[in-house]
């Protein structure tokens, strides 16, 4: 089940031909259970913020909504959902002028929300715009490849002072033994980790931001990496073992548990 609509509309080729030329746009992605997700107002506000900044233009949640129930009535299941926002009038050669925006919403088969700890190759790398979701993904695959060639499962980043900033499409958390420490700096900053950071401060768990230096990783007693699909612990960075607290998944799933899925 993959399907993708335009406003609304089954998308066709033509439909998609400026996203694909210019690469110019924003998107969030979801898991959708029972046509209900978490997070659904952040994910709006990302949308809604993004538009503004690199369109100068409004965009209605009520749209959006609309667009995203269609593509939910042709999934008729689970699945997970992802919305684009880009504009079939806009022109790199003068990007310059406000343009009115197209909605891409897009279905495909849901995710698990377990996986096995993954292991992760440290790549020095920090994305350009990091608080905006934007289509410019070429640099996140190319170094998730790079690590899976290299005998890895996905890439760490770091920034040119040795300090973790986030995975490649996930953000990192770190397990003191009795907290979480999130590491501090340029990053996308995930729907899911916020949520995740609600729900550990409703179940009392310390948490903390601050910088976290590759070279000191290894004296954490866990980490773990927490996306629109959920949480996994990391097994290992750069070859080297992590610890695998045996409290700690439960307690990540505790906490989201704390943040009901909202309707659509």
């Amino acid at each position: 089940m993959t399907a993708a609509f335009l406003n609304g509309s089954p998308a066709g080729a033509d439909d998609l031909r400026a996203l694909a030329v210019a690469n110019y746009g924003h998107f969030t992605s979801m898991q959708v259970r029972d046509r209900a997700v978490r997070g659904l107002d952040l994910h709006l506000a990302r949308l809604r913020d993004a538009t503004r900044e690199l369109f100068g233009v409004g965009l209605d949640d009520a749209r959006v909504l609309d667009a995203m129930r269609r593509a939910l009535d042709e999934a008729g299941g689970d699945c997970s959902l992802r919305v684009t926002v880009f504009s079939r009038r806009f022109d790199y050669r003068r990007p310059d002028g406000p343009v009115p925006v197209d909605v891409l919403t897009s279905v495909s088969p849901p995710t698990p929300e377990t996986a096995p700890p993954v292991r992760v190759k440290s790549f020095e790398f920090v994305r350009p715009l990091p608080h905006i979701k934007h289509v410019g993904t070429f640099p996140l695959f190319h170094y998730r490849r790079q690590a899976l060639v290299a005998g890895f499962d996905d890439a760490l980043f770091v920034d040119d002072e040795g300090r973790v900033v986030e995975g490649s499409v996930w953000n990192a958390g770190f397990w003191d033994g009795g907290g979480v420490v999130w590491p501090q700096g340029p990053a996308l900053r995930g729907t899911m980790e916020r949520l995740l950071q609600l729900g550990l401060g409703e179940l009392g768990v310390p948490q903390r931001t601050g910088p976290v230096r590759l070279d000191e990783v290894a004296g954490f007693a866990g980490a773990f990496a927490v996306n629109a699909t959920g949480t996994r612990l990391v097994a290992g960075i750069d070859g080297k073992a992590m610890p695998q607290p045996p409290e700690l998944p439960g307690l990540l799933a505790r906490a989201l548990g704390t943040r009901p899925r909202e309707p659509l």
